[in-house]
């Protein structure tokens, strides 16, 4: 019975979110729509959402390939910079040394802009899928480091103490008390890292790639084509709540005490 009343709970709660985002999305819809007509904002600042969807509609297969493309470098990238930064935090968790001599290089390393760092690893690895992933790893890894560290630093030592009173071995305090306890903190993390993956997958592809959401933006940029800009502005933001919901719903599954609260 507490088993199914927390089932129907979870599928309650993610009702819920999945409605609030519908409704969210249509509150938008119609103040861009109603926002144009009503003060009449001239197309080249903001075209009528009316509009927007029908340029979409119109060449709907160059918008799904390029949707299909950025998709696949963000999800590359964001996956091997999610488990990348959860295994570095935990490592300058576990070795302070480690921490204090890779940790400033990391720091320095986000200082550098990351269109000039796209330039560099398109050089390296060309126009290819991979080295967009590596765009979305780059501005990934490095918050998901930071929270996961916080995170395990923020559990009580108190408790640490406790489990270790009983014979828990090291291994054993890890997995069964601060890994679970740094969870909510990584996931802070992981639905930021959400945006800034798909920003440096479209950034990556400012440099000479023929498919994906980033090359469309270029093109409609170069040609001022302000409906087109919008375009591929309104799939690159359907697509990052698409993920961002996503990361959201694993949450709450798995930091399922958090939600209980």
């Amino acid at each position: 019975m507490a088993a199914a009343s927390k089932t129907s709970d979870g599928l309650l709660l993610s009702g819920r979110a999945i409605l609030r985002l519908v409704v969210g999305v249509a509150a938008i819809a119609v103040v861009w729509q109603a926002s144009v007509l009503l003060f009449g904002i001239r197309p080249y600042y903001l075209p009528r959402l009316s509009v927007v969807l029908e340029a979409l509609a119109a060449t709907p297969d160059a918008y799904i390939a390029s949707l299909l493309r950025t998709a696949s470098e963000t999800l590359l990238g964001y996956a091997a910079g999610a488990l990348f930064g959860i295994a570095l935090g935990s490592m300058f968790f576990h070795r302070k040394v480690l921490k204090d001599t890779l940790f400033p290089m990391f720091v320095v390393s986000q200082t550098i802009p990351v269109i000039a760092f796209g330039a560099v690893i398109v050089l390296w690895f060309g126009n290819t899928l991979f080295a967009k992933a590596v765009m979305a790893f780059y501005l990934t890894f490095f918050p998901v480091t930071v929270n996961t560290l916080l995170g395990l630093q923020s559990v009580d030592p108190a408790q640490v103490s406790l489990m270790k009173s009983f014979g828990a071995p090291r291994r054993q305090v890890f997995w069964k008390l601060q890994f679970p306890n740094a969870l909510p903190q990584i996931f802070v993390a992981l639905r930021l890292a959400t945006s800034l993956s798909l920003v440096g997958a479209m950034v990556g592809e400012w440099f000479g790639d023929t498919v994906g959401l980033g090359v469309l933006l270029l093109q409609a940029t170069y040609n001022e084509n302000v409906v087109g800009i919008w375009a591929a502005l309104l799939v690159a933001a359907a697509l990052g709540t698409l993920f961002y919901a996503a990361v959201a719903g694993l949450e709450r599954k798995l930091v399922f005490w958090r939600v209980e609260r």
